[in-house]
């Protein structure tokens, strides 16, 4: 997985590049309007309900604009929020405000959205000791964004992108030449460039999982789009061995069945694929 240095990295990229996409060459409204030296102070109002993810980031964005701004925050990031509540309130540069407004916005509504949305999917696992992956089905350029949602929802991040861990599907298979070649080639690689990743590897069905079984090394088996009855079939020939994770068009009406086969984990690309913002508003004070 990344480290917290590569996030925060993302982190700070995704802000820098956001305000230079959003402000430009100057908040032209504010400055034909606002005196530079006007103060004032404006709340994060809430208008929906689920889950409030972002105020961390917001914090990080005021600050990027301007380190005068000050944010007393009154609900936290996984939160229940309903209508009517006030996550925080933000003062300062009346100017820095508006500048910030719209990233903060967009980032906490998308945010909110995906936290609430994963913090659902953990309510259906609950008591079954299954865990719900995001994956890298995310938004380009905000992906950081996303799968820190997903943890303030309660879910797990699976690898953050193609560097970070070794993820062997159909298509690795098939042009490697089979399961068991990508397999030893992928191993062989690892110990050449003298890397330390986790290999995860696709199955398509129960004959492929016994032939990943065959060759040692393998972190986690991905049993993808099985039904039920196999992919319980699955989980007992894999045991011990490594750990294993469904995948493949399971939703809101079927992740606790696949659950109850005895998966470690289930990954689910409509966590960040598949959800509506939460309504947020920055009101004046």
């Amino acid at each position: 997985m990344i480290t917290k240095a590569q996030f925060d990295n993302e982190i700070e990229l995704i802000i820098a590049n956001a305000i230079r996409e959003d402000v430009g060459d100057g908040d032209h409204s504010s400055l034909a309007c606002i005196p530079d030296t006007a103060t004032g102070k404006a709340k994060l109002l809430v208008k929906d309900e689920g889950i409030l993810a972002g105020v961390d980031f917001a914090k990080k964005v005021f600050n990027y604009v301007d380190p005068n701004m000050e944010i007393e925050v009154m609900i936290e990031d996984g939160s229940k929020v309903k209508y009517g509540d006030i996550a925080f309130y933000v003062s300062g540069s009346s100017q820095s405000i508006l500048k910030a407004e719209r990233l903060v916005l967009n980032a906490m509504q998308r945010m909110s959205a995906i936290a609430t949305k994963t913090n659902h999917f953990v309510q259906l696992l609950e008591g079954t000791g299954t865990k719900i992956l995001d994956t890298r089905k995310t938004t380009p350029g905000i992906r950081a964004l996303e799968k820190w949602a997903v943890k303030i929802g309660g879910g797990e991040n699976h690898r953050f992108a193609l560097y970070d861990m070794i993820m062997l599907k159909d298509n690795h298979i098939d042009f490697a030449g089979g399961i068991t070649k990508a397999i030893e080639k992928t191993k062989k690689y690892l110990a050449d460039t003298k890397r330390d990743l986790k290999i995860i590897v696709e199955a398509r069905n129960l004959e492929e999982i016994q032939e990943i079984l065959k060759t040692p090394g393998v972190y986690r088996i991905l049993i993808d789009n099985f039904n039920y009855e196999d992919t319980r079939t699955a989980v007992k020939l894999i045991g011990d061995t490594c750990l294993t994770e469904s995948s493949g068009g399971i939703n809101e009406n079927t992740v606790r069945k696949y659950a109850e086969c005895g998966v470690n984990y289930i990954s689910s690309g409509a966590l960040t694929h598949s959800v509506y913002n939460l309504d947020l508003s920055l009101k004046a004070v």
